[in-house]
């Protein structure tokens, strides 16, 4: 009997693991894209979505990014790649925040994925 529990519990815990894993809400977003020009004038961290492409690495976790409008530095952590590879010729949709102090400027992104 005390097996049959153990089983029990265990199916149950799967199913409902299953059921959360099964993605999210895929639709329109209070958040919109913006342009590099847009981001640049935002305050510290506002959450921004840009669609553009990164043209060239800065070293350590920063990237140039550009869009019809102008460039900025992204960060972009290692772990967000995910076995993502991007060449210049991509294009990207980058959701983050902006990142400003007195010294810099930058948008600290959080997701990126190739736009097709």
């Amino acid at each position: 009997m005390k097996k049959l529990w153990i089983v029990a519990v265990l199916t149950a815990l799967t199913m409902s693991t299953a059921a959360f894993a099964q993605g999210g809400f895929k639709g329109p977003s209070a958040l919109s894209a913006t342009t590099v020009k847009d981001a640049k004038e935002m305050r510290d961290d506002t959450n921004v979505i840009l669609v553009g492409r990164i043209t060239k690495y800065l070293g350590g976790e920063n990237y140039q990014f550009e869009d019809a409008t102008g460039t900025i530095t992204v960060e972009i952590d290692e772990d967000l790649w995910r076995n993502l590879t991007v060449t210049p010729e991509d294009k990207v949709e980058i959701r983050g925040e902006v990142d400003k102090s007195w010294t810099k400027l930058e948008i600290d992104v959080d997701s990126i994925q190739i736009v097709k």
